[in-house]
Formats: structure tokens, C-alpha cells, sequence
């Protein structure tokens, strides 16, 4: 059927951003000095983006903390930036909790979550972090490691799970009669169990304060959220009845980003890939993969295993989205019932509180044409280093030219020429591709050239990197701008503190 016709999905770029991806000669300095790979994270942005949460929680006079949840990026000068400002900060292993606190974080500012070994605990009781408690077992051993030690009593939260209440998928879903059941988890106990959890928090009160309950859906379905919410007032309830005194509900993540700046073009390609797996259109993709769809017969089967990349109400707008929800049962918003019971609110963004705070560079390396006609791009850089696709995110990277501006892909432009290419990665594996998906761009790249590939630092930048083959994993730089340019330092080196030579 001949070369498809271009089609592109093109990053979503705030100012700075933006911006830092316009200054060619400036980052065609870093990876010359720094190597390919080169992660570039900005660290003001963080600070910008949790102002846009509080202004959620002022929007519906609401008080609680908001957590940045660190798994989501290793940066030291990300995870300091947000030190210095009023918010906390989720650290889900040891090493995070002591990056956390060597960072600037005060231990009554930080909240220890996930898995935990022995050793992760007794940091936490140590220093005097709120444990997010997963269930009774790491209950137990946390109340035995208090009292064995001597410590005093750690604030706790119980993380509950699999909420079940009535409602539909829509917003005003109160009153249908539907059931609303949230997924499994591994984590977390289940909400059935609340009763057993709570007579061993009263059992351990020697060692334990109960401060509130928590839940975290990998869901983006509000309607689930909705019933967990309500489900932990609920809960609250009962433990006040108990003679505790709770007073937190903390909802975790899944608050999204939008990556993409143009939704007819997702719609449209999308569209398009399903095509394309029936055969009806021109193969779109390395080896016809279909992202979780396949043809059976002419029949389209499957299910579209992407993010959903082009989300306008994600972030703080999706926070905003929950808490106006009518509570499933209750019927007043949710904020409200909040309100009306004197409960703090805490999240825990990760992905959406350094959304626009990162870009990953690589250089290119080769270009040739395969034996299919297909043009192969092969970077100085694997998928793990860059692993947008791993988590489903599709988005086109911005061709730095060396010696010019930025050559972005672009919506369609009439009389536009433009060349689809697959990315590929410096393993010796078949498997390594950076772009499972034919990528268009304004012109076929040269070696030289530099691909940003934008909006990675949640999950996207160093959650998968690894030492593969023993090529090197990307080395981290922070950028800020002053006076008008850009400046930089290692991710290592940031501290934000005034000082000569410019850092702020």
C-alpha cells in the first residue's frame, strides 16, 4: 500500500520547555561536554506546578499536604527544589527516605510508602516520618521494631483497598443502582478488613498514632476514586467511634498529564493504527505491532494498551474534576464532605507534579535505510534510557539540528515534506527500539542532529535506565534560566540557594 501518510503527535511544551528546546546551540554543548544519553530537568517548574495544586485545595478550602511522589524521578535537584518550598515528599524505599532527608526534608515532612524491609522502617520510626502502613502484618512488625527499640510512637496511616459502592461512569452518577467495584491490588488491605486492622491499631497504641487512611487506585476512572473517597470517610467515621482520632484521608496519585498539545491529532491516530491493523491502510509501525490490538478474520480484537496521551483535564484539573463529584451515596461533592467533617486532604503526585520539568537528549549516531525501504534512525541512547513507550506514551521527539533552531514535528502544514523514520536504540538487540511507531519529522535527521525527546522526567527519564551491554546511563544536568540564558550545573551539584555565578 505504499508509504503511509504522516501523521504526528506533537508534545504538549509549556514556556520554558518550550524555551530550554529552542536554544540548539546550548544543548548541543551539554551533550557535548555530558555524553548521549543527557537527562535536563528544570527545577522552578516543580515549584510552579505544585502552586497550580494548592490552588485546588484553596478553591475548595481545603487544608492537607501535598506529597511529591519521588519514585517517579531519581533527580536531586528536582527533589530539592521541592524541599524549599511548604510541601512533603512520599519516599518509597530506603534509599529514598535517605535521599529525601539529606535533600532538606524534616522527617514530619515526609511520608514512607510501599514495600518496606526492616530497615526502611526503623528509618522512618527513627526520624519520626508517617508510615503509610500497608497491611496488618507490616503493622505488627512496625509496632514490635518501636517497642524493641525504644522509639517513640509513629505516626501511621492505614492503606486500604478493593472499595465497593453504588454509582455509574459518569459524573452525576448517584442513584442508578450501579455497582462500582475498584480493581485488586497487591497493595493495601482490603476495606472488608478495616475491622481486624483497627483492633490491632488499638492493641499497639503504645507504639502507633492512627492519623488518618489512605487508598491508591491505578485507575484514571473517577467514578472508582469517588467510592474510595466516600469509602474512607466512612471509615473515619468508625475509627472516631473507636475513641481515635483521625483526621487525614490521603487519596495517593494517578492525577495524569497531558502530553500531547493537539487532540485531533490523537483521535486521528489512533483511528488510523486501527486501521492499519486491519490492513486497511499502510503499516504504521516496526513489524506491524499493534499496541495490544490484532485483526482476527477482518475483526479488530484487542484492547489499545496506551496512555492516554492527550488528557486536558489531568492534574490538578482532574483533582479539582474528584473533589466536585457528588460522594456516590451522600450526594454532596466531596470536597464537602471533607469539609464537614474536618478532614485534611492529602495526595501524592508523582508524574503530574513534574509534568514539563524534564527532557531527555540523544544524539544520532546512524542513518540508513533497511532492506523494506524503512528509514532507520539508530541514537546514541536505548529504550530504557528514554522508556516512553514502556509506559505507553506516544509523542514525537524535536529534532535539534546541529548548527539550527529546533525542528519540531508539526501538525500538518500544506506543501509540508515530511519523512517517517523508526527510532531505534545502541543495543545489540532486535528488541531495542525507541519508537515502535513510524515518527515524521520535517527532514530526514543527520548524524549530529539531537532528538529531545520531551515531558519525560515523570516515570519516562530513569525509572527503567540500567548499565545493559555496559552502555553508560544518562547523566543528569539541572537548567534554569537567568538574565535571559540558560545556565546549568549537575543534578548532583543544585542546591536552591542564591550564589556567584547565578544558581537561584
Amino acid at each position: 500500500m505504499g508509504v503511509p501518510e504522516p501523521l504526528y503527535l506533537a508534545p504538549r511544551l509549556d514556556a520554558r520547555l518550550s524555551s530550554l528546546l529552542g536554544s540548539a546551540e546550548f544543548l548541543h554543548g551539554l551533550v557535548d561536554a555530558l555524553g548521549s544519553p543527557l537527562n535536563v530537568v528544570l527545577p522552578e517548574q516543580i515549584s510552579d506546578n505544585l502552586e497550580r495544586f494548592r490552588s485546588v485545595y484553596r478553591r475548595h478550602h481545603l487544608g492537607g499536604e501535598v506529597f511529591f511522589a519521588h519514585k517517579a524521578n531519581r533527580s536531586s535537584a528536582l527533589v530539592r527544589r521541592f524541599a524549599a518550598t511548604d510541601a512533603a515528599v512520599d519516599a518509597a524505599s530506603l534509599g529514598e527516605l535517605q535521599h529525601v532527608l539529606g535533600a532538606g526534608f524534616t522527617p514530619d515532612r515526609v511520608l514512607a510508602t510501599g514495600p518496606k524491609n526492616p530497615e526502611f522502617l526503623w528509618l522512618a520510626a527513627r526520624t519520626g516520618a508517617t508510615v503509610n502502613v500497608d497491611g496488618r502484618a507490616e503493622l505488627d512488625d512496625l509496632a514490635a521494631l518501636v517497642r524493641r527499640h525504644g522509639l517513640p510512637r509513629v505516626r501511621i496511616l492505614l492503606r486500604l483497598s478493593e472499595f465497593q459502592g453504588a454509582g455509574s461512569q459518569g459524573a452525576g452518577f448517584q442513584g442508578t443502582g450501579v455497582q462500582v467495584l475498584t480493581r485488586r491490588s497487591r497493595f493495601g488491605s482490603p476495606v472488608r478488613e478495616v475491622d481486624g486492622l483497627l483492633a490491632a491499631v488499638e492493641r499497639h497504641r503504645d507504639a502507633v498514632e492512627l492519623i488518618g487512611v489512605a487508598y491508591h487506585l491505578d485507575t484514571v476512572g473517577l467514578a472508582e476514586k469517588a467510592v474510595a473517597l466516600e469509602s474512607c470517610v466512612t471509615v473515619m467515621d468508625e475509627c472516631r467511634n473507636r475513641g481515635l482520632q483521625p483526621r487525614v484521608i490521603d487519596i495517593g496519585g494517578g492525577f495524569g498529564v497531558n502530553y500531547l498539545a493537539d487532540r485531533a491529532q490523537w483521535e486521528r491516530y489512533t483511528t488510523a493504527l486501527a486501521d492499519a491493523v486491519l490492513g486497511h491502510r499502510p503499516a504504521m509501525t516496526w513489524r506491524r505491532h499493534g499496541y495490544g490490538l490484532r485483526s482476527e478474520s477482518g475483526t479488530l480484537r484487542g484492547a489499545l494498551g496506551l496512555y492516554p496521551s492527550h488528557r486536558p483535564d489531568a492534574g490538578e484539573r482532574y483533582l479539582d474534576q474528584l473533589l466536585s463529584l457528588p460522594a456516590p451515596t451522600l450526594g454532596r461533592p466531596l470536597a464537602t464532605l471533607l469539609l464537614e467533617h474536618l478532614y485534611d486532604l492529602w495526595a501524592e503526585p508523582g508524574r503530574a507534579l513534574v509534568d514539563q520539568c524534564g527532557l531527555t537528549l540523544a544524539r544520532v549516531l546512524e542513518v540508513r535505510r533497511t532492506d523494506a525501504g524503512d528509514w532507520l534512525v539508530r541514537l546514541g541512547m536505548n529504550a530504557g534510557d528514554v522508556s516512553l513507550e514502556e509506559h505507553g506514551v506516544l509523542m514525537d521527539p524535536v529534532a535539534v539540528p546541529r548548527g539550527g533552531g529546533p525542528a519540531a514535528a508539526e501538525p500538518e502544514r500544506a506543501g509540508a515534506e515530511a519523512v517517517g523514520v523508526y527510532l531505534a536504540g545502541n543495543l545489540c538487540l532486535e528488541a531495542d527500539l525507541i519508537t515502535r511507531r513510524m515518527v515524521f519529522l520535517p527532514r530526514l535527521p543527520r548524524p549530529g542532529d539531537l532528538m529531545g525527546f520531551a515531558n519525560t522526567a515523570g516515570y519516562c527519564m530513569d525509572f527503567r535506565a540500567d548499565h545493559a551491554q555496559q552502555q553508560p546511563v544518562a547523566r543528569k544536568v539541572a537548567a534554569w534560566q537567568q538574565a535571559g540564558s540558560w545556565r546549568w550545573c549537575l543534578d548532583e551539584e543544585y542546591w536552591p540557594i542564591t550564589r556567584p555565578g547565578g544558581q537561584a
